[in-house]
């Protein structure tokens, strides 16, 4: 019988994949240099192929750059100062067991990466408005989705970022998503004149990553699959 599938190039597609899926992680600091405009409209065009409920495709992204990208940062960086949240979605996640340690895992990680003390507040606090800072990426994406849509349409446009994430690794770029922002929706929305019938998920800072700098040597780990994924016969 003919094989009907070339498993050469399968199994070539398959590592290729695997590798892209390992390599992408949350870059948390950007060379400046901006990406040329038509990749940046093949990669939301090629994230635009993730599924999504009854082919709803429910994001709205809004991408800044220069001058608004700046202002969007002026005005994350005031408001985080300030500690004023104003989130859209509630903040009402309770992380534990399991979940917790390996939350705490993650900021260790970071932690020890870029030398910032358990016990220097100053340090600690200069890390956690990085996020606001956007890393000092070239370009942000702030995702979206109508007020009127649940759980079901948030997990579309997760899926719609991830496929994103995925396209900027094969390019050799970085990426990191970004709930923090989010924290901020009103202000958000104000700045980039985003209806108020819309609601703000998360940002993404984009580009090209600075792999001199300490947070690159961050690298978290995965649970088991037997922690994560249960197999029945």
């Amino acid at each position: 019988m003919t094989e009907i599938i070339d498993r050469s190039r399968v199994d070539s597609r398959a590592d290729i994949y695997d590798r892209i899926v390992a390599e992408r992680r949350s870059v948390r600091a950007f060379l400046p240099t901006p990406l040329p405009a038509d990749l940046i409209t093949r990669l939301f065009t090629v994230a635009g192929r993730a599924p999504s409920n009854c082919n709803a495709q429910p994001w709205t992204t809004h991408i800044v750059s220069g001058a608004s990208l700046a202002r969007i940062r002026n005005v994350l960086l005031e408001q985080a100062r300030a500690g004023q949240i104003d989130p859209d979605v509630p903040l009402t996640s309770t992380y534990v067991d399991q979940y917790k340690a390996r939350r705490i895992g993650s900021a260790v990680t970071l932690f020890e990466a870029t030398g910032v003390g358990r016990n220097d507040p100053e340090a600690r606090e200069a890390s956690f408005l990085r996020n606001f800072e956007l890393f000092d990426a070239p370009h942000a994406a702030f995702f979206f989705m109508p007020r009127y849509f649940g759980l079901r349409e948030a997990a579309d446009v997760g899926m719609y970022a991830q496929t994103l994430m995925l396209a900027l690794t094969a390019h050799g770029l970085g990426s990191c998503a970004q709930g923090a922002l989010s924290h901020y929706a009103s202000a958000i929305k104000r700045e980039l004149g985003a209806s108020d019938e819309l609601i703000c998920l998360f940002g993404l800072s984009f580009g090209y990553p600075d792999e001199d700098h300490p947070s690159a040597a961050a690298i978290t780990d995965r649970a088991p699959l037997s922690e994560t994924v249960i197999l029945h016969d």
